[in-house]
């Protein structure tokens, strides 16, 4: 049965997802990744064309059941950048409920940054939490390693506890690093890219893949 909220709005555009999809299948040679795990790895692969996601991309044991229940239950999304906000759909958020929230532009979070001498990224993050938005949320960063960073030490110092952090930041400066440090938490469910790969398409990608499989656990529960 095809999903009717995260697919392709026509059918020529479901037929070429559906043919994309056979070719990455058929392409990318063998994997260790359950099938959950492999739904977001082959749409990181659709999304860049490029196969080797499929081993740089790792998972928390726990990701997939965390990030479907997260989901099931509306979790808010809190982004590094804007770009991750608006490249995500807003219908299949909506039809789970789900919202996007991204402080980089903030006027207090750049006289906060230049206040104390960090990054915008890192005080986007500090505004989330003083939100409320991370204790339960998915923290979704692409772009700014020290965002990943921060919300490591938030967890570490402040005992946040995101339902899920996708950590993908891009980049030759503490992006290889951030992520090193992340895939080490064994307590918070997590999903990232190992080394300096990594960027806001990524994280849309998993994210969409994410829907996309809450979607169809969706269907089958109403089927039984």
């Amino acid at each position: 049965m095809q999903n009717t909220v995260t697919e392709q709005l026509t059918q020529a555009g479901q037929q070429i997802e559906h043919d994309s999809f056979a070719i990455v299948d058929a392409e990318a040679g063998p994997h260790a990744y359950s099938p959950g795990q492999w739904q977001v790895v082959r749409r990181i692969i659709h999304a860049t064309a490029d196969f080797e996601f499929n081993g740089l991309t790792c998972f928390h044991p726990q990701a997939i059941a965390a990030a479907l229940q997260a989901v099931a239950r509306g979790a808010p999304i809190v982004a590094d950048v804007e770009m991750i906000c608006v490249g995500l759909s807003r219908p299949r958020l909506a039809h789970f409920g789900s919202s996007t929230h991204q402080f980089i532009s903030d006027q207090d979070v750049i006289a906060r940054a230049n206040g104390e001498n960090s990054t915008r990224a890192v005080q986007a993050m500090r505004k989330a939490h003083e939100q409320k938005l991370l204790n339960g949320g998915i923290v979704a960063i692409g772009n700014a390693p020290t965002a990943l960073l921060e919300v490591l030490r938030l967890i570490r110092e402040q005992r946040v506890r995101p339902a899920l952090i996708v950590g993908m930041p891009v980049g030759f400066v503490s992006a290889a690093e951030s992520k090193k440090l992340l895939s080490e938490i064994t307590d918070i469910p997590w999903i990232t890219i190992a080394g300096r790969k990594g960027g806001s398409t990524l994280v849309v990608a998993t994210i969409h893949a994410i829907l996309a499989l809450a979607e169809a656990e969706q269907k089958a529960t109403a089927r039984t």
